[in-house]
């Protein structure tokens, strides 16, 4: 039936609240902006709203106008909407309000009005607590959410289960970890989304172990688990590569029939791309019943991370045919890959159209383009980009400068980032690492020495680097040098035979970069593992917490070429896979 019929029917004199509450939820499910519009102006030319009576079903219609504005993206619409209302707003009129403002971020809008209700004296409840809660976790304000929790408890919903989630999910989101523990502790009661908010917070702090736990109990304890329980602990079997739990979770997601929902699709990609398996990835994420950006962007950044440039570009143009707008971290996935495969105009030219879908460039975006320049070797066109963003620059971008200037050998550039790094309060050994062996390589061996003392005198140490290949259900992990794998005595013995046929096809060990023995840094230690364990036809995957160096790079190549193996390698900045003497990356790491 037609908008106009309906309005028709609907007389003064005949209208049923109800009867129109019931129509503007319909146009608020299918946001119907033009037709509640209608509406609204229909009812206020009539007269029945606002309505001065609290209790009256016409001030109920007129909270769901606000809820409806909201819906139909356009908050401010049902801030006017409220504002219109008579005084004083009823406690469900604050609570429709508070809702849509903190819905769509507007931090200050929702402390302000949230702040006005309480000077009105009315009264927060259910509702209220947990659109501000939200508010608090996305500021991260730990003063904030003390101060909530506390005001939270002095009202008749303080064991409700509704507001102490929320509560759980703030203080998760604050970092506060301790106090979501004990809130989910003293719970009278719990639901999945207490079991999940308390995941999430374990996960986003990088607490795999508690998430693993936490979701062994809520199994034991037959919760039923939802797709956000799922995802958050498949991306911490990302984290860690634990591929073996990570499809184990996979199929347990099948059983529950949660495979279908975007966010655990979005995991599950994320989850066989960090675990070196990119074409897995691609099999989830064909598979998915639903899409939504998140999977766009997970799929993108799998494809980036892999070197998989052309991919990348041709999904964006799917993602946007699919009728989805880039967002901040769609561009931060563009700008990688361009890095990556040092295509610098494809770069610039993506970085210029940031304005143009709205996303306003962030550090990262900056960051990003610095690398890029850096790969290239325009050291001089990213300092003067740096000097010439319109935000200060944060310890990313002056690191990427560093990066690249290690890189292309350019000393003098290397040491005045570090200077801003230094002058910025860093406290990254790897900064220290990185400007000693800038120097090293350019043969100013004082000042490396300098450098190293720095980082010595300053209190802080050289992450330690770690390579790890997982075998027969097993992470087997090395550092440089290292014999304490029981295979030690086979692993040295493989790598010293495959090392001299590399010498025979022509590789040289490069030291200018590095103080210890190269032969035997980590990932060639997990190498030489995959070479006794893994089957052949079969990927040999290894992860490093930290860059692989120049030498192992080429010799990965080399040994590639003369074994026939291939090795996909995941270092601190991208997968790598190496095949008969080649790199997926062209060089650029």
């Amino acid at each position: 039936m037609q908008m106009q019929q309906r309005l028709r029917l609907l007389l003064p004199s005949e209208s049923d609240p109800r009867a129109l509450i019931s129509l503007l939820v319909s146009l608020s499910t299918t946001r119907s902006l033009s037709q509640g519009e209608q509406l609204h102006a229909h009812l206020l030319k009539s007269g029945f709203i606002p309505c001065s009576h609290p209790s009256s079903p016409y001030t109920l219609l007129s909270n769901h106008f606000i809820t409806f504005y909201s819906r139909c993206n356009l908050p401010l619409l049902s801030l006017r909407s409220f504002l219109s209302l008579p005084p004083p707003p009823s406690p469900s009129s604050w609570s429709s309000l508070l809702s849509s403002l903190s819905h769509h971020h507007l931090s200050s809008l929702t402390l302000s009005y949230f702040r006005s209700m309480l000077l009105a004296r009315a009264p927060p409840n259910h509702h209220s607590i947990p659109s501000v809660a939200r508010v608090v976790g996305f500021l991260s304000d730990p003063s904030l959410a003390r101060s909530l929790h506390g005001l939270s408890l002095k009202t008749p919903f303080a064991t409700d289960v509704f507001v102490l989630t929320s509560v759980l999910d703030m203080y998760a989101k604050c970092s506060l970890l301790k106090e979501a523990q004990k809130v989910f502790d003293e719970m009278p009661e719990r639901n999945v989304v207490s079991w999940s908010a308390l995941i999430c917070g374990y996960a986003d702090a990088g607490w795999h172990s508690s998430v693993l736990h936490l979701f062994r109990s809520a199994l034991h304890d037959g919760v039923e688990v939802n797709d956000c329980t799922f995802s958050s602990v498949i991306r911490v079997c990302a984290e860690t590569t634990m591929l073996g739990l990570g499809a184990l979770l996979h199929g347990l997601a099948i059983k529950f029939n949660l495979d279908s929902s975007p966010f655990v699709g979005s995991a599950l990609v994320s989850l066989y791309s960090k675990c070196g398996i990119l074409d897995s990835s691609y099999k989830v994420f064909n598979e998915m019943p639903e899409r939504n950006l998140s999977a766009w962007n997970s799929v993108l950044i799998a494809s980036a991370q892999h070197g998989n440039i052309g991919t990348v570009f041709n999904l964006f143009d799917a993602m946007q045919a699919a009728g989805f707008q880039p967002n901040y971290v769609t561009f931060l996935c563009l700008l990688t890959a361009c890095s990556h495969a040092g295509l610098l105009d494809e770069g610039k030219r993506y970085f210029s159209l940031m304005p143009v879908y709205g996303v306003e460039p962030g550090p990262e975006h900056y960051a990003a383009m610095v690398d890029l320049l850096g790969r290239v070797g325009r050291i001089s066109e990213a300092l003067f980009f740096i000097q010439s963003m319109p935000i200060e620059p944060i310890e990313s971008v002056w690191g990427a400068l560093l990066t690249a200037s290690r890189i292309h050998k350019d000393a003098n550039t290397a040491a005045f980032a570090a200077q801003k790094l230094f002058e910025m309060g860093s406290r990254s050994p790897g900064m220290h690492m990185l400007l000693a062996g800038t120097y090293r390589a350019a043969g100013r061996h004082l000042e490396a020495a300098q450098a190293r003392k720095a980082m010595r005198d300053s209190g802080l140490r050289k992450d330690a680097g770690l390579s790890w290949l997982e075998a027969g259900g097993v992470i087997h992990t090395f550092a440089s040098g290292d014999q304490r794998h029981g295979r030690s005595v086979e692993i040295y013995r493989v790598l010293e035979e495959v090392g001299k046929r590399m010498e025979a096809a022509g590789y040289e060990p490069d030291t200018s970069g590095v103080h210890r023995n190269v032969r035997y840094h980590s990932e060639r230690l997990a190498i030489g593992l995959g070479l006794l364990v893994v089957p052949e036809g079969v990927p040999i995957r290894v992860m490093k917490n930290i860059r692989v160096c120049n030498d192992c790079h080429t010799a990965i190549k080399y040994l590639t070429k003369c074994t026939g193996r291939v090795v996909v390698l995941r270092d601190l900045n991208r997968f790598q896979r190496f095949e008969n003497g080649t790199c997926s990356c062209g060089d650029f790491w």
